[in-house]
C-alpha cells in the first residue's frame, strides 16, 4: 500500500525530532500502522537549514499554505505554535480535507471548540497527544484507556520548567528569583518565562484534560491560574517540616455543583508518589470510580519525547483514515451531541484546605487574635507551627516571627474574607502567604 504522505509545518526542536524518529523507526512504525508514513514536504522560514535537516528527498518550502494546497499530502503536522497564524493554517488544512496533528496546547485550549467542530463537519481528525505532557500518553489514557470510568479528578505536574525550579528551591534552599536565573542559564526556562512561571502553560494543558475527562467544551477563559512567582524558600522549608512538598498542579475535579479547573501551587503529602516527581519531569494522577488511582509519569517536553506523541497520532490517523468518521474516537472522548454543560466553578466556590504563613510581631496575644478570626469565620485549624522570634528585630524595632497554620477544608470565599481580616491586624507585618493544600487521597 502507498505510504501516507505527511506535510510538516515548522521544523524546530519537535519537528526535527519527529522527522528523525519517524525515519529511524520507519519499519517498526509501518508494522504497527499497516502502511508507511513519510514526511514528504516541509514548510519553514529557514529553507536552507530545513533542507539540511531533511535531506534532498523532501520538498522544502517557505510557505505553509503550499503544503496545505498539495493534493498528495494526507496529514498536516502543525508545530508552529501560538494562537495567530497557526489557527488560520489548521482551519485551512481542515477545510482542504487534511487530517491535522498538533502539539499546540495554547491554540486548542482557546480555540479548540471551533477547530473540533470544523474537523467533525469535514470528516477529518485533529490529534493532539503531544499538546499535554510531552511523551506521556495521557490524552489516549483519558480518552480511550479509562473510557469505562466516571473520572472523578485529574491532578498533574504538567510544566517541567516550574517543577525544575521548585525542585531546586527545595534542594538548595534558594529563593525563586535565584533559581529562575539558573533555570534560564541551563535552558530549562525561556528568556521570557512568563507562560511557564505564571501557570498559563499548565492551564492550557489542564483545560484540555478537563474537557476530555468530563465531556465539557474547552474553556480556558474559566480556568483559575496562579503561578509560582510569590513562593519563597521559607515556604518550601516549612512545608517540608510539616510533611509536605510544594508543586504547581493543574487540577480538575467533578464536584456536586460543577467542575473545578485550576492551576496553582499546592502542598501535597510527601508520601504521595507525585510529590516525589523532581526536576523537569511531568506526572499526572487520574482518579476513576472503577480503576481507582492511576499515575502517568515521564518526560513532558524535549525533541524526541514529544516526537513520540506526534508519531503516535500519525499512526492512529493512518489506522483510522479509511474508517467512517462516525466510528472514530471523538476528539474530546464523548460524542459531540452528548457533551455536558456542567459549569466551571469560579475559584471563590472551590473547597480545599490551606497553608497560611503570617509574618507577625512577636507579641503576646497575636496568635489568639489570628486563630480567633479563623474561628469566627468558621474555619477549622488542623495544625499550628510558631517559629522562634528572629534574633534581629525588624524595621519596627519589634522582634518578628513566622506563624504557620494548616486548615481543614473550607470554601475559598470564606478564606478570602478571613485573610483580609487577619491582614488588617497591626501585628501582621507582611502580606499573608496562602497556599492551597491537596491530599490527593
Amino acid at each position: 500500500m502507498k505510504p501516507i504522505q505527511v506535510g510538516l509545518l515548522g521544523i524546530g526542536v519537535v519537528g526535527s525530532g519527529t522527522f528523525n524518529v519517524l525515519k529511524r523507526n520507519q519499519e517498526e512504525i509501518k508494522r504497527r500502522a499497516g502502511r508507511g508514513i513519510e514526511i514528504t514536504m516541509v514548510a519553514d522560514l529557514n529553507v536552507a537549514r530545513a533542507q539540511e535537516l531533511v535531506g534532498p528527498d523532501v520538498t522544502v518550502v517557505n510557505d505553509a499554505r503550499a503544503v496545505i494546497a498539495n493534493p498528495d499530502i494526507d496529514i498536516v503536522i502543525e508545530l508552529i505554535g501560538g494562537y495567530g497564524i497557526a489557527k488560520a493554517l489548521v482551519l485551512e488544512a481542515i477545510a482542504a480535507g487534511k487530517h491535522v496533528v498538533t502539539a499546540n496546547k495554547a491554540l486548542l485550549a482557546v480555540h479548540g471548540t471551533e477547530i473540533f467542530a470544523a474537523a467533525s463537519a469535514k470528516g477529518v481528525m485533529v490529534a493532539f497527544e503531544a499538546a499535554v505532557a510531552g511523551g506521556i500518553p495521557i490524552i489516549k489514557a483519558l480518552r480511550e484507556g479509562l473510557t469505562a470510568n466516571r473520572i472523578q479528578w485529574v491532578a498533574g505536574i504538567i510544566n517541567g520548567t516550574t517543577n525544575f525550579i521548585l525542585s531546586e528551591m527545595r534542594d538548595k534552599g534558594l529563593d525563586f528569583g535565584v533559581v529562575l536565573k539558573e533555570a534560564q542559564r541551563l535552558g530549562y526556562a525561556e528568556a521570557d518565562p512568563t507562560f511557564d512561571i505564571e501557570g498559563v502553560d499548565a492551564a492550557h494543558k489542564a483545560t484540555l484534560m478537563s474537557a476530555i475527562a468530563f465531556g465539557i467544551p474547552v474553556q480556558f477563559d474559566k480556568a483559575y491560574v496562579e503561578g509560582i512567582t510569590k513562593l519563597g524558600a521559607a515556604d518550601i522549608k516549612y512545608a517540608e517540616q510539616l510533611g509536605y512538598r510544594i508543586k504547581l498542579l493543574g487540577i480538575t475535579k467533578r464536584v456536586a455543583n460543577g467542575v473545578e479547573l485550576r492551576v496553582h501551587p499546592c502542598l501535597i503529602p510527601a508520601k504521595r508518589l507525585i510529590a516525589n516527581v523532581e526536576g523537569a519531569m511531568n506526572a499526572v494522577v487520574v482518579q476513576g470510580d472503577a480503576v481507582g488511582t492511576t499515575l502517568y509519569y515521564g518526560k513532558g517536553a524535549g525533541s524526541e519525547p514529544t516526537a513520540s506523541a506526534v508519531i503516535a497520532d500519525l499512526v492512529d490517523i493512518t489506522r483510522l483514515e479509511s474508517a467512517d468518521p462516525l466510528h472514530r474516537v471523538p476528539h474530546l472522548a464523548f460524542q459531540p451531541n452528548a457533551m455536558s454543560d456542567l459549569a466551571v466553578l469560579p475559584m471563590s466556590e472551590v473547597v480545599t484546605s490551606y497553608y497560611l504563613r503570617l509574618r507577625v510581631a512577636d507579641e503576646t496575644g497575636v496568635l489568639a487574635k489570628v486563630t480567633g478570626i479563623l474561628a469566627e469565620s468558621g474555619i477549622s485549624i488542623d495544625a499550628v507551627l510558631q517559629r522562634e522570634a528572629d534574633e534581629v528585630a525588624g524595621n519596627s524595632g519589634v522582634p518578628q516571627t513566622d506563624v504557620i497554620i494548616l486548615t481543614h477544608d473550607c470554601v475559598e470565599a470564606k478564606m478570602n474574607a478571613a485573610i483580609a481580616h487577619m491582614q488588617a491586624l497591626p501585628s501582621v507585618l507582611e502580606p499573608i502567604t496562602r497556599i492551597r493544600k491537596e491530599e490527593l487521597a
